[in-house]
């Protein structure tokens, strides 16, 4: 299994933890295929009112696809099979609230998750960074989700700057990416307690509040996805030019944290 969950039945909170420390909690597929029978199973089970998602350990929240991982892909330019976009809460109808507790790097297809959940919550230590054009990929349906979450130059300035430049906790929380900034190691623990508190009020209330929130930014993010697809077929360079980039690491050197 590459998720573990741990339900706090007394308090109506869950916690759900990518389970791939040494990938980086990089998403294969039977873990795509995990969190999203984990979200609908999450639908029927009413002693869970909230939920608490993270990665294991501390040096990642979750890196994105695993790039070891071959994805089939439909033998026409009109159509393109990304498994990451069915991981998130959302995408599987799920409305009980989700935060998410990021200690250490949130890249590239972490933004799927991190576009899903309500807040977010993050160590000083946090990073937020997107990759994909270093490596000769189109940001579409990352920099969408981060759209809805940041100021426009923000979102294009880390959608272009690629692996060159992280955000720090700090100008995440500044620009409104993050709800909470903690200590190294209390992500979790803060993002726990507000679970909590939000579990503790009535479950209808709680949910038609998610919904409300959520129809007010549905319609531009859905026009916006429908292109994402074009976009990606247009603009992705061929995967062995994509694997030689990476293989080069965008160029070497530090990346700046701001």
């Amino acid at each position: 299994m590459a998720l573990r969950i741990e339900r706090d039945r007394e308090r109506g909170v869950a916690l759900v933890v990518l389970d791939r420390p040494a990938k980086l909690n990089a998403i294969d597929l039977e873990t795509a295929g995990e969190l999203g029978s984990l979200w609908r199973e999450l639908r029927y089970d009413e002693s869970v009112r909230a939920v608490v998602l993270t990665g294991a350990g501390t040096r990642a929240f979750c890196t994105g696809i695993d790039r070891g991982v071959e994805v089939p892909q439909p033998p026409s330019p009109y159509a393109i099979d990304d498994p990451l976009l069915r991981i998130g809460p959302k995408a599987n109808d799920l409305w009980k609230p989700v935060i998410a507790a990021v200690e250490g790097m949130a890249c590239g297809g972490a933004f799927y998750l991190l576009g899903e959940a309500e807040f977010v919550v993050a160590s000083r230590e946090a990073t937020f960074f997107d990759p994909h054009t270093t490596y000769g990929m189109v940001s579409a349906y990352e920099a969408i989700a981060m759209a809805q979450r940041m100021p426009f130059g923000e979102v294009a300035r880390m959608a272009l700057m690629g692996t060159a430049e992280r955000v720090s906790a700090e100008r995440a929380y500044a620009v409104g990416l993050v709800s909470e900034v903690t200590e190294p190691g209390g992500a979790v623990a803060a993002a726990l307690r507000a679970a909590a508190v939000i579990a503790g009020y009535p479950t209808e209330a709680v949910q038609g509040t998610v919904r409300a929130v959520w129809s007010a930014k549905e319609a531009a993010r859905t026009q916006a996805m429908t292109q994402a697809p074009a976009l990606i077929s247009l603009g992705n360079l061929p995967p062995d030019r994509q694997a030689e980039l990476f293989g080069a690491r965008g160029g070497g050197g530090e990346p700046r944290v701001r």
